[in-house]
């Protein structure tokens, strides 16, 4: 079985994070997408709690037949490194090829990343192109300019209306809910 693991902080996820499991599926050797939040951010990255993240990629992606959300990342404790997860995902799943998603405005960050190297041999990257980022390697611009920072700087303000086309609805009702991303007073 060909399955795509897509990680990320999903802080919260986006339309590009759903478009991107859409686009994969149509136009790649995939069989499933995995979307894998991260548990705790190896670049110390603030993040809201970890349930709430993957109710929210839940609510965002598990619609699709093809999409499953993983909490692998928190059965593996600690800092998530992506070659530890995918080390993890081969060894438990022998019969899985591997591939890894990326986002052309992740690209610039892999020489960061812990055995990229590694990484490539065993899940080699597929990296989609967005709008607004160039990238090498990318490819085409098809996923919209709009990313996590963008959407929880609009919830601070409350500018509940700039998201609603670029936040699927039940996650800006789960964001609202349990009072995700709202201005520090």
């Amino acid at each position: 079985m060909n399955v795509a693991v897509f990680g990320g902080s999903f802080n919260p996820p986006h339309i590009a994070h759903v478009l991107a499991c859409a686009l994969v599926l149509s136009v790649e050797e995939v069989d499933q997408v995995l979307v894998v939040p991260a548990y705790k951010h190896p670049f110390s990255k603030s993040l809201a709690p970890y349930d709430d993240r993957v109710t929210m990629c839940e609510l965002a992606m598990a619609w699709m037949p093809a999409v499953a959300i993983s909490r692998v990342e928190e059965e593996l404790g600690g800092e998530s490194r992506t070659l530890r997860t995918l080390e993890h995902l081969a060894r438990a799943h022998p019969d899985w090829r591997l591939r890894l998603i990326i986002g052309a405005d992740i690209v610039t960050e892999v020489p960061r990343w812990f055995g990229f190297e590694s990484i490539a041999k065993l899940a080699p990257p597929i990296v989609l192109g967005r709008a607004g980022v160039d990238a090498p390697g990318a490819g085409p611009r098809l996923l919209p300019e709009v990313s996590s920072t963008q959407v929880r700087e609009a919830i601070a303000r409350g500018a509940w209306g700039e998201l609603r086309d670029l936040v699927p609805r039940q996650v800006l009702r789960h964001a609202l809910d349990r009072s995700l991303y709202a201005a520090q007073e």
